[in-house]
């Protein structure tokens, strides 16, 4: 229902953007995402959005889709893709983080039929530009595993969301709710204690770090309490107010992706009727 209310309003594009990643984050829903005739088609146009989350959250989205091989060629080949993807990477407006998240997804799938030797120096390249757009700190970024006591329900997800998306220099995160983490990608110089002071300002969540030992088994490793200085994202635009938040509108559709693949396949359909819709095809 409320899909129907004025489509071309931010609220909606932002909601259906982070359901079509919540979807992707599935492996089991990738193929059929990139198989539906509105979804990428979609997905490219919100590349071009003037909300910046809009614009991360589709290419996290995008970057889900990639990690299937066989999607590939067609997301590569899709219309507009490759150019909507470089002009990401070249805007001088684009924050640092989504400028590698977009190096990333033009890698692979430039890379997706070329020989292992070109594949190699085009990835060297991008890599090189990504970090030039990142400043010379940046070698490379890291993934940290993070269990999070009280991560278990959607409301404390989008807690959890909105307390990393403001750290400057968090560039991706995954959550697993079924067995409370949340793997995040983030730049080589910022400390993972700011993501452990960040969860901990939710008031109701603590972070540990997921590590494995040398013998493979994987051990809880919990932060310093002191609370480290966390340098703001200043380039994401203000939350929607309370009212007219879009995820209030995601428990339904989130809680289903992967235990119930038909509640994600309507959603699917959803999804593709309002992209068709408000893009006019």
């Amino acid at each position: 229902e409320k899909m129907n209310s004025a489509m071309s309003e931010e609220p909606d594009a932002l909601s259906v953007v982070n359901q079509l990643r919540d979807l992707a984050a599935d492996p089991l829903n990738r193929r059929a995402i990139v198989q539906d005739q509105g979804c990428l088609p979609g997905l490219i146009l919100f590349l071009d959005h003037p909300n910046p989350q809009v614009v991360h959250s589709a290419l996290l989205a995008l970057r889900y889709l990639a990690e299937c091989r066989v999607n590939r060629e067609k997301m590569k080949s899709e219309l507009g893709m490759m150019l909507s993807l470089q002009n990401v990477i070249q805007k001088t407006t684009t924050p640092g983080e989504t400028k590698l998240l977009a190096s990333e997804v033009y890698d692979i799938l430039q890379s997706s039929n070329m020989s292992d030797v070109d594949n190699a120096n085009e990835m060297n390249y991008r890599r090189r530009k990504a970090q030039f757009f990142l400043g010379s700190t940046n070698k490379r970024a890291k993934t940290v595993v993070l269990h999070i006591d009280g991560l278990d329900d959607s409301s404390r997800r989008n807690l959890c969301e909105e307390a990393l998306l403001k750290i400057k220099g968090v560039i991706s995160f995954t959550f697993q709710m079924a067995v409370q983490r949340c793997v995040v990608r983030i730049r080589s110089d910022l400390k993972a204690e700011a993501l452990a002071t960040a969860i901990a300002s939710t008031k109701v969540m603590k972070a540990q770090q997921v590590v494995k030992s040398e013998s493979g088994e994987e051990m809880l490793v919990p932060f310093q309490d002191t609370p480290v200085e966390v340098e703001q994202n200043t380039d994401l635009p203000e939350y929607l107010p309370e009212d007219e938040s879009p995820t209030k509108e995601q428990d339904k559709a989130v809680s289903r992706v992967g235990s119930h693949p038909e509640g994600a396949a309507s959603w699917l359909s959803t999804a593709a009727n309002f992209l068709s819709r408000s893009f006019y095809w």
